[in-house]
């Protein structure tokens, strides 16, 4: 019988935050599940979209704050956008080097995907004047990661402290291409470095010692840059100045998103779920991989290409035997991090529930995310009586201590909301997570979906 578990308290608090309450004792999972589109796509249809020429058609948009935010800003510098909905969202693109001047401030909102690729572009406009921020999140997370190589092209580029913080000041300059080797193997890095080269003279060149996820190099090649990508070298090239025309997109649901379904189904003892049409682009299926290596059963079905991204249904069901933990504990780090960096606050709760200890590393990446994740979140699962450690590029899980329901934050950072979300299922009576509304970020239809599925 399906009963109430989640209660979403829509009253504001005295702190102008809303409440989840989960009483998560006895709970199944089951049925199938739609998940949102994937941000990282719908950000670069969005962008590309704007500055291609004719028209490109979206289907499967993300409808979170965050592609608002997108939209947004190059609706602002002259892009005709349409209303965003998941059926179809229409553009009419202005062409390559073609993006206005606006007459404010252009608004990030908590995107480092908008601010972060958005700069090449507006780096590489000559002669125009951007000013671009975010909300209070955004605006303490370092930018130098991008604003350096632009700068090595030529870029003007002023914020706080050394440039590293918005707000910032952009004055559009010729650029000079570079071959940038990153210290760091990042997407947002990588992207913004090839954008700025679509308009610069030359071949523009990214090296990362690993390969970051690709869907920006996927997309340009559709939109008709002329691009290479050498895996071998972990390197990637485009020569500027060949115009983009408008594409017909379609952008697959999110693994990001899916990851909390695949976790929940993992650790939850009965459960089964399916969910549907997940891109499995293989530079984003870091989280199956370790998964897999916990013991996880997952399975995918009807696997297909969608607008050149591989997509399947991903199957998920947890067996208890004998009592034993469902997972097993395993070591995440090295080569796999950049595959799955997203992951890692919904993979640190499937370690709770793991047998033995396991170790994440090289994660330092996530300490300048939405949160400090490693930070907030060895904070709140040792609220709840996880045995958990802080490192400095991780954290180190000791699986099998059953979690008590209490009161814990999600520090307005959208996957830790949801990874506490995914706890609270498993823990012994009520957790209020403090500032949850932050899941619609990415996932809107989070709560929602989490009270269908529940079952007792």
């Amino acid at each position: 019988m399906l009963l109430p578990v989640i209660t979403l308290d829509t009253k504001e608090d005295r702190s102008q935050n809303l409440i989840i309450n989960i009483s998560g004792s006895g709970v199944s999972l089951s049925g199938r599940v739609q998940i949102p589109g994937d941000k990282s796509i719908s950000h670069r249809a969005l962008m590309l979209g704007a500055i291609a020429q004719g028209e490109t058609q979206i289907r499967g948009l993300l409808l979170g704050e965050d592609p608002r935010s997108t939209a947004a800003c190059f609706r602002a510098m002259g892009a005709e956008i349409s209303e965003l909905n998941t059926d179809l969202v229409t553009i009419k693109g202005i062409g390559l080097g073609n993006l206005q001047e606006p007459v404010d401030v252009l608004n990030a909102g908590n995107s480092g995907t908008t601010l972060r690729l958005m700069l090449g572009l507006l780096a590489s406009h000559p002669g125009k004047f951007f000013t671009v921020t975010g909300d209070n999140s955004l605006r303490s997370r370092p930018m130098s990661r991008v604003v350096k190589p632009l700068q090595q092209m030529g870029g003007q580029i002023w914020g706080r402290r050394e440039n590293s913080l918005a707000p910032l000041a952009v004055s559009g300059q010729v650029l000079k291409p570079i071959h940038y080797h990153s210290p760091i193997a990042s997407a947002q890095v990588k992207s913004c470095i090839l954008f700025a080269g679509l308009m610069t003279e030359g071949e523009t060149i990214v090296t990362e010692p690993e390969i970051s996820r690709d869907h920006s190099e996927r997309m340009l090649k559709a939109f008709g840059a002329q691009l290479q990508v050498d895996p071998d070298t972990k390197t990637v090239s485009v020569v500027g100045g060949k115009p983009l025309q408008g594409q017909s997109v379609v952008v697959p649901g999110d693994i990001s998103s899916a990851a909390f379904w695949l976790v929940a189904g993992a650790i939850t003892p009965g459960s089964e779920l399916v969910v549907e049409n997940v891109g499995v682009n293989p530079t984003r299926t870091g989280i199956l991989e370790a998964l897999t290596m916990m013991g996880a059963e997952i399975r995918q079905e009807n696997q297909r290409l969608v607008a050149g991204e591989p997509v399947a249904d991903l199957r998920v069901r947890c067996v208890r035997e004998n009592g034993r933990l469902p997972l097993k504990a395993c070591t995440i780090g090295g080569e796999i991090i950049p595959r799955l960096i997203d992951e890692i606050p919904i993979l640190a709760v499937a370690a709770v529930f793991a047998e033995g200890v396991t170790v994440i590393k090289d994660a330092a990446e996530l300490r300048v995310k939405e949160s400090d994740r490693i930070t907030v979140m060895v904070q709140q699962l040792t609220k709840m009586g996880a045995n958990i450690t802080e490192l400095p590029d991780g954290m180190e899980i000791t699986g099998g201590t059953p979690l008590q329901g209490t009161e814990v934050d999600s520090f307005t950072d959208h996957r830790i909301a949801m990874s506490l979300a995914i706890a609270a299922l498993n823990a012994t009576g009520k957790t209020t997570i403090h500032r949850a509304e932050a899941a619609s970020i990415s996932y809107p239809d989070f709560t929602t979906t989490l009270e269908r599925i529940c079952q007792v």
